[in-house]
């Protein structure tokens, strides 16, 4: 079934990719002290465990991200792959994910969250036994682009899913466990296949997939999602699962409903709506935070440390590799505890000028080795330049991005307008990774230069664009978006 042809849930209309509709919400102002918070005898346990079944997605999209940079002799080897076949196969995962963005946030509007994750799901299973079993180039491609659509599906939905059954006290710092589970993913794909053979590498990829499939039984769905499509009975019983038996969900499920009525009641709008001025500051915000995050070279950065620290004269690549892998984790960890603490908007700054920092040391190892000064040097300058670079990046321009795409977009146009952010951010993903070695090959000074001046852009785009949204509730968020001018 096209896109195009899925029918609104809402109200039985063409849910094509023109029918966006116009984000304007006459939301009123609540009391952070009342609303959307965990009520006297509430629960946070069911939130907990929702949370975890779901970002054990995320864990999967790090594993498929991470699978290719260790395997990629052995995989050649065994199968006798040109360095083209295997940049193939290494690149079509992003164009799997691209399709898996597009219909992300349709798919997952029209069937619900968890449906959504269980398709994905399956996808990825269907694609990592493809890859075991690969005899040859083609079925390596096709198991991969199935994982990639897989992924994509899931670097949408996941995030979503955890912003709409949140407290919003604890909204920022779960959302922000997509990230580091994405990071534990590609770190333990990392690290495993330099201990394991890629037949079986592929294999450990269906374990977060089995666990999440399971888990989506024990869980409720999204009441947001429940009270869009009109479940008013399943909208009770879920908010009230997440929130705890003895939690008054009154106030909270009075606000949803409202909201929702609200949004029912507005017009449809085309896709050139939302370039007019009321609605397109959301628009630009969410596209634009996917485009420095990307622009700034995280994935060429990343898929091609290895190959970084080699041609900076590192003795044992391997060394800087596994740094890299590491010390993405605790770092993560601690801007996850930050995110509700000190905001979106300091995190992202601060991020943005450490990548800054660690992309200008890197150039400096290079442009140092290009003139021959400081040899002995350049290795340690280009490992700490990557490494602060992965470090300030894990802290807020990982995550930070992805949270605010879950917070600012009303629920009617957050499927469309999320598979457009996610799309972006694949594209832009592609277009990183595809170009870095050219880039490299051009100058590896002038790359990181690149890239530390979209670092320096991200800084005063924040500064100037992006709003704060810690301590607010979606609806809040939402209705002060829209009233914007």
């Amino acid at each position: 079934m096209a896109i195009e042809d899925i029918k609104d849930v809402e109200n039985g209309d063409p849910y094509g990719l023109e029918d966006l509709e116009v984000p304007l919400i006459g939301g009123k102002e609540v009391d952070d002290s009342e609303a959307d918070s965990p009520e006297e005898g509430g629960s946070i346990g069911m939130v907990l465990l929702s949370t975890a079944v779901a970002v054990c997605g995320s864990f999967e999209f790090g594993s498929c991200v991470g699978y290719s940079a260790p395997t990629q002799s052995a995989i050649r080897a065994d199968l006798h792959l040109s360095l083209a076949e295997y940049s193939t196969f290494g690149s079509i995962l992003t164009i799997g994910a691209m399709i898996g963005a597009v219909t992300s946030g349709r798919i997952s509007d029209f069937v619900g969250r968890k449906r959504a994750m269980r398709l994905s799901a399956l996808f990825c299973i269907a694609g990592w036994l493809t890859v075991y079993f690969s005899k040859g180039a083609f079925s390596l491609d096709v198991g991969r682009f199935l994982t990639g659509y897989g992924i994509g599906i899931f670097s949408y939905v996941v995030p979503v899913f955890i912003a709409e059954i949140a407290p919003k006290n604890l909204r920022g710092g779960l959302t922000t466990l997509n990230q580091l589970m994405i990071v534990c993913g590609s770190s333990v794909s990392y690290l495993a296949g330099t201990i394991i053979t890629w037949r079986f590498l592929a294999l450990t990829g269906l374990l977060p997939c089995i666990v999440l499939f399971l888990g989506l039984f024990f869980i409720p769905e999204s009441p947001r999602w429940l009270a869009k499509v009109g479940l008013d009975r399943e909208f009770e019983a879920a908010l009230r699962k997440l929130r705890g038996r003895d939690a008054d969900i009154s106030r909270e499920a009075a606000e949803i409903r409202a909201y929702n009525v609200t949004l029912l009641s507005l017009p449809k709008a085309s896709l050139m709506d939302l370039v007019d001025s009321k609605y397109i500051r959301c628009v630009i915000i969410g596209v634009g935070l996917m485009v420095f995050q990307q622009f700034g070279g995280i994935n060429g950065i990343g898929f091609y440390a290895s190959q970084t620290f080699t041609d900076a004269g590192l003795p044992s690549p391997a060394i800087g590799t596994i740094a890299y892998a590491i010390i993405q984790v605790p770092i993560t960890v601690v801007g996850a505890m930050l995110m509700d603490k000190s905001g979106r908007r300091p995190l992202l700054m601060v991020s943005a000028t450490g990548t800054f920092l660690g992309c200008l040391i890197s150039a400096t190892s290079f442009f140092l080795k290009g003139q021959s000064l400081l040899l002995e040097w350049v290795p340690a300058l280009a490992v700490s330049g990557v490494l602060i670079y992965i470090s300030f990046f894990s802290i807020g321009m990982g995550a930070v991005p992805w949270v605010i795409m879950s917070e600012i977009f009303p629920i009617h146009v957050k499927g469309v307008a999320g598979s457009l952010v996610v799309l972006v951010n694949w594209l832009g993903a592609w277009a990183v990774s595809f170009t870095f070695n050219f880039l490299l090959s051009w100058s590896s000074t002038g790359t990181f230069l690149l890239y530390s001046g979209f670092c320096a852009l991200t800084v005063l785009f924040v500064a100037k664009v992006v709003p704060e949204t810690k301590g607010k509730t979606l609806e809040e968020i939402q209705a002060s978006m829209n009233t914007h001018k």
